[in-house]
Order: C-alpha cells, then sequence, then structure tokens
C-alpha cells in the first residue's frame, strides 16, 4: 500500500473518485431516464400501430354498415282496390291460391268452398284452406294473397305444429259478382 501511494500522488486519487462520480452521475440521471422514455415512447408507438391496424380492419366493416345504414329498403304490402270475382271464373282462384302456396313452397292439403256460402245468391263465398310447411314461407302466401282483389278478408288463421312441418290453416271470404261488365272500346 505504501508503495502505491508513493506513485499516485493525493490529488489525482481525489480527481478519480470525483470523475468515477460524475461517471455514474452522468449514467444515473442522464442516460437512465432518457432509455426508460425511449422505451415508455416504443411502447405508445406500438399500440397507436395496434390501434391503426384495428381500425383499417374495422374500416371496411364500418363503410358496409354505413351503406347498408343509408340503403333505405321500403317493403310495401300489396293492396289493390277491391274488386270481384266472377262466380264462373271460381277456377281461376284454386289455380291462383295453388300458384301462391308453391311460390312460398308450401304444400296445398285442401282448398274447398264452405258448403253454407254456395247458395246462388249470396256476394261471397267462404274457402277453407290447409296447407303443410314451414312457418316462414306462410308469410309468403299471406302477402301474395293480399294482392288478389277479390279476397275480401282473412277470417281466421290456425297454426299447429306437426312432426316435421307445420299445418296451416285460413278460412277467407272471397267478394263474388255474377255478372261481367261491359267491355269498353
Amino acid at each position: 500500500m505504501k508503495t502505491l501511494k508513493q506513485y499516485i500522488p493525493a490529488g489525482t486519487m481525489t480527481y478519480i473518485f470525483i470523475c468515477a462520480a460524475l461517471i455514474v452521475a452522468v449514467v444515473l440521471l442522464g442516460i437512465l431516464p432518457l432509455y426508460r422514455y425511449n422505451a415508455a415512447r416504443a411502447d405508445n408507438l406500438k399500440k397507436i400501430q395496434t390501434s391503426i391496424e384495428e381500425q383499417k380492419a374495422l374500416g371496411n366493416m364500418h363503410a358496409l354498415l354505413l351503406s347498408a345504414a343509408q340503403k333505405k329498403d321500403v317493403y310495401k304490402l300489396p293492396h289493390p282496390p277491391a274488386g270481384r270475382l266472377f262466380r264462373q271464373d271460381i277456377d281461376q282462384f284454386h289455380h291462383l291460391f295453388r300458384t301462391e302456396a308453391a311460390k312460398a313452397r308450401l304444400m296445398t292439403i285442401s282448398l274447398m268452398p264452405d258448403v253454407k256460402s254456395v247458395v246462388s245468391g249470396s256476394q261471397s263465398i267462404v274457402y277453407d284452406a290447409t296447407l303443410k310447411g314451414e312457418f316462414a314461407n306462410f308469410r309468403k302466401v299471406l302477402i301474395g294473397l293480399g294482392a288478389l282483389p277479390y279476397i275480401e278478408r282473412i277470417e281466421e288463421i290456425q297454426i299447429r305444429q306437426g312432426g316435421d312441418s307445420m299445418e296451416l290453416k285460413l278460412k277467407m271470404l272471397i267478394a263474388l259478382t255474377d255478372t261481367q261488365p261491359a267491355v269498353v272500346k
């Protein structure tokens, strides 16, 4: 130790300790906070980039939803002016009813006029119809029947669940007339 002290003057040792303390102070007070600051900025940058990627992914969906919201589909039920069916054209109603049921993918089980309403002088006739199929398709039949001008009203609807499908019964009032209109030239 004595020999070491002889080679290093006391003032130099003080300078070495002061320089070492300054280096530690610079590291602790300058470089370490700067490193933490840069690490926090890098984390923020990653969060922002992730957010941007999410916004890009959701942007297409947002645009699709906006266009769907702006498109206003008007669902309009048919409402033809009231009319009457000529007695001799009753078969036409049978054909139209079965066609509407087939369009809606329903099977027509029966379509029969009510015997009490078949009297020759009555202004309307009651039909009992039985359909079989899915309930969702029943709505299509009702809309199709609403387009027929000679259906006065649907008096009764019965729905019964079967094993694999539903049985749908309708009671409809059909307006009739005996005379055909004059042909206009």
